[in-house]
């Protein structure tokens, strides 16, 4: 997302393509020889999440903004409906970009509520690793908007039904030329697991905090902000495996306190956590990252550490039973049907060891001596 999460009436088409073009151009003059692989966030147009399948304005206004970024096959991709895919520039890599547009599956998108392949990204997709994998490439698939539910509200999915169940359909079948997935939108930091239909773990996606530190206006969401945060991914140039993640984050509270006592001290980002110290793993492969959703299950410090990372250091309370299934198993099941059926269990497993808590309670109080 580049532009600020306020109502429609406070931005407008020019507003945005505007903050677009601003953000562009301090990119493109912070990193003038990098290239870069941008994907559109659901505040990235107007109205808001009403991304069409099709060509527009704002796609083509922001394909001219991007032509740096892109070569010419992906333009006329981007026009038709902001998505497109490049192989990687390095020389040694067989790597290749995935870039989608998952705001057209957007549960708050209006314009292809009815549709059962917006744009035809699905297909093209589908294609597109078909080829990678016939040519023997490895490929890195980045969007904004993911798959599965919010972690931190229970039961909120993000794409409508239809268009999760397809997205994870791909992800099965070529998961052998996934190497990872990339993902926002949240503003937390976590990941997510797929599996195969047998139950073992296929593919992972890892879902950046935000730099922005918003506190989120979806109902129900207690102590939804987070502290600015930036990830720094390691990675082999030949394999595209994950070999580590750096988050790097700004302490707001202290940087507000330095700010207050010293006006012109800078404040200072600091590295947050490596994935392989913090969670004790070789690396952030999918068995890696089923590892450490195994510890976070088992071990409530390994689950707090995990959740005072996931608001980038904001949060800092306690994680408790609830919370430990709403999180748990937002990572576990991307699918709706399982998702439910995983907060079921989890949720009467809780209950029940409640209730032999309160009855043990009970019996040794019966049991011991009366005054």
């Amino acid at each position: 997302d580049d532009t600020p999460h306020v109502p429609n009436e406070k931005l407008g088409e020019e507003k945005v393509l505007h903050i677009i073009e601003n953000l562009t151009s301090l990119i493109k003059e912070t990193f003038p020889d990098t290239k870069v692989y941008a994907a559109m966030g659901n505040h990235d147009f107007h109205p808001k999440n009403q991304f069409p399948g099709k060509e527009n304005r704002i796609y083509n206004r922001t394909a001219e903004l991007w032509h740096p970024w892109l070569n010419e096959a992906s333009i006329p991709l981007f026009r038709a409906g902001a998505f497109y895919s490049e192989k990687l520039p390095s020389p040694r890599t067989r790597g290749r970009m995935v870039v989608l547009n998952t705001n057209l599956y957007y549960d708050q998108n209006d314009e292809t509520a009815g549709e059962e392949d917006p744009g035809g990204q699905f297909q093209w997709l589908e294609e597109t690793l078909t080829s990678a994998s016939r040519a023997d490439e490895m490929v890195f698939i980045v969007g904004h908007v993911p798959p599965g539910f919010f972690e931190k509200k229970r039961g909120k999915p993000w794409f409508r039904s239809g268009f999760n169940e397809r997205y994870l359909k791909i992800v099965q079948k070529h998961h052998r030329v996934i190497s990872a997935q990339f993902f926002g939108h949240h503003h937390t930091d976590s990941f997510r697991m797929f599996y195969s239909d047998a139950g073992s773990p296929i593919n992972v996606m890892f879902l950046a905090p935000g730099v922005t530190p918003w506190k989120t206006t979806l109902p129900g969401v207690n102590n939804g902000a987070n502290n600015p945060g930036i990830r720094v991914i390691d990675y082999d140039p030949d394999t595209l495996q994950v070999l580590d993640m750096v988050t790097y984050y700004l302490n707001l509270t202290h940087a507000n306190m330095v700010a207050s006592a010293w006006e012109e001290e800078v404040p200072a980002w600091e590295e947050e956590y490596r994935l392989t110290e913090a969670f004790q793993v070789p690396d952030g492969s999918v068995s890696s990252m089923q590892t450490v959703l195994e510890k976070m299950s088992k071990d409530p410090r390994c689950l707090q550490q995990y959740y005072e990372f996931n608001s980038v250091r904001y949060d800092l309370t306690p994680c408790d039973e609830a919370c430990r299934v709403d999180h748990i198993c937002a990572i576990r099941e991307v699918d709706f049907t399982k998702y439910d059926e995983c907060v079921k269990t989890s949720s009467s497993a809780s209950a029940i060891v409640g209730v032999w808590l309160i009855f043990l309670c009970l019996f040794l109080g019966l049991l011991s001596p009366q005054q």
